[in-house]
């Protein structure tokens, strides 16, 4: 199968230096896999550039999280400024050969971390301990962990839709001749735990990567815990969930953004303490950057950017006057009522400009862990109510007077809009996407629960490549 038996470390190491912002090492071609991977540096520099391609246009560079939000109802498209991009997802336009092009790149990454861990044993010795081989092998868990995550919630029905349906591949080695079948979705969710709780025990509490730009970039203990509680979420084991939300909001590495950092938080280039957890270092050097494709650019309002990727009005109705979250869109003088979110206008290094895409952050948990109370979670010493308000009094609304008045999901829109989360949150929870401040072709302006864009189609040269991974999902067959 041709996108995921890639198997030759072609992927660009990144280094930071103190004397270059950022150094990009392009591998010896002529040099073996084996002998790349046959010292603990080797290994090391393996791993730190599998996090390279996630910048790519692919994931969250730009459209695992833009594709999202234009078939949520969070997009717009100004009819009148558009370069055509992003129109698939937007009039959910898929079929077997147009359809998100995760599967590729999520695959190589997967591929580059097997590689990792198959040589891992015996490194040990001339200063290099067996913990150092473990925060190798707990990095490359949290990422094969996090690949098949994004592909199995793109490309089949979420486990509390149907856990029995065809998922994903899980691939734990590389095979030049595999041709894998996919695993069920309940199979590949617990593959995922399994990984990542390995991964916790695995990693030293306080292992922190040197020699980075972004400290927030790179695997971490709580990164780990925060993407376990989110998968627990998704599972919809509550009390699990909500353990692990609570184990990343008792750190004291972390704070709620209050209102006057929330619009610049967006805007920093290697946050210290605040709420990031984990995100992807946008920089032009890292050969996978999408350059004008980048997210800055499809989100940017200027009149030379794509700016394909507009808010919807029904989004930004929501928005209480005085919510700080409303006023990180703003508009083109051109198009006055069109607006743009300012998550990811850059950080000021030139055109086109770059940002981070953020992956997990604080108030997920306190959402994650207010959701798993409301369905019967308990934590001592909070409510869902107290987590909610907890973010609602950092973001200049009222708070929550009367527990019944909670809306967890609403909140979840309103607090995350933008950063990829609203499509698979309707999934998971079996809702349907109702669209009024809309341009698209008409046939799919609303999704109903149980329309076939849940899980959306494996590419048709994927099927082609690999038999095995027959039949494609339902309605693209």
């Amino acid at each position: 199968m041709k996108n995921i038996i890639i198997i030759v470390f072609a992927a660009i190491t990144l280094l930071f230096t103190a004397c270059k912002d950022f150094l990009v090492e392009e591998p010896v071609m002529s040099q073996s896999t084996e002998l790349t991977l046959s010292s603990y540096k080797g290994l090391n520099n393996a791993t730190l550039g599998a996090y390279a391609p996630l910048v790519s246009p692919n994931w969250y560079g730009a459209s695992f999280v833009l594709d999202a939000e234009m078939r949520s109802g969070n997009g717009y498209r100004n009819v009148d400024k558009n370069s055509g991009r992003y129109t698939v997802p937007y009039d959910l336009n898929y079929t077997s050969t147009a359809t998100p092009a995760l599967w590729g790149t999520a695959y190589y990454v997967i591929s580059e971390v097997n590689n990792v861990m198959d040589n891992l044993n015996g490194k040990t010795g001339d200063g290099i301990l067996q913990q150092d081989l473990d925060n190798l092998k707990a990095e490359c868990l949290f990422l094969r962990a996090l690949a098949h995550f994004d592909l199995v919630r793109t490309y089949a029905k979420q486990y509390t839709v149907d856990k029995n349906a065809l998922g994903v591949p899980y691939i734990f080695h590389t095979d030049p001749a595999g041709q894998p079948a996919r695993d069920k979705v309940e199979t590949v969710y617990n593959y995922i735990v399994t990984d990542l709780t390995d991964a916790e025990g695995l990693i030293a509490d306080n292992y922190a990567r040197t020699g980075v730009a972004d400290a927030k970039s790179v695997v971490s203990k709580p990164a780990i815990q925060a993407l376990l509680s989110r998968v627990y979420l998704y599972m919809g084991e509550w009390q699990k969930s909500a353990d692990y939300a609570t184990l990343v909001i008792d750190n004291k590495k972390y704070a709620l953004w209050e209102e006057a950092e929330y619009a610049a938080a967006y805007k920093e280039d290697a946050p210290v303490g605040g709420e990031v957890i984990f995100e992807i270092y946008g920089i032009k050097s890292n050969s996978y950057d999408a350059y004008w494709d980048a997210i800055t650019w499809e989100t940017s309002p200027e009149k030379d950017a794509y700016s394909d990727c507009a808010t919807s009005n029904d989004l930004i109705s929501l928005y209480d006057a005085a919510d700080v979250r409303g006023k990180l869109y703003i508009d083109n003088p051109d198009y006055p009522t069109i607006y743009y979110t300012t998550k990811y206008a850059g950080k000021d290094k030139g055109r086109p400009d770059v940002s981070n895409t953020i992956v997990l952050r604080l108030s997920e948990m306190y959402l994650n862990r207010a959701e798993a109370l409301s369905h019967g979670a308990t934590i001592s010493g909070t409510n869902a109510m107290a987590d909610i308000n907890a973010i609602r009094e950092q973001r200049g609304v009222a708070l929550y007077l009367n527990p019944a008045d909670v809306d967890v999901l609403l909140e979840r829109r309103l607090e995350l809009a933008w950063e990829g989360h609203f499509w698979y949150d309707l999934a998971r929870t079996g809702r349907s996407v109702n669209r009024t401040h809309y341009s698209g072709a008409e046939t799919n302006r609303n999704v109903p629960a149980d329309s076939k864009y849940w899980a959306l189609p494996i590419n048709k040269r994927e099927l082609d490549a690999n038999p095995n991974l027959a039949p494609n999902n339902p309605g693209y067959e």
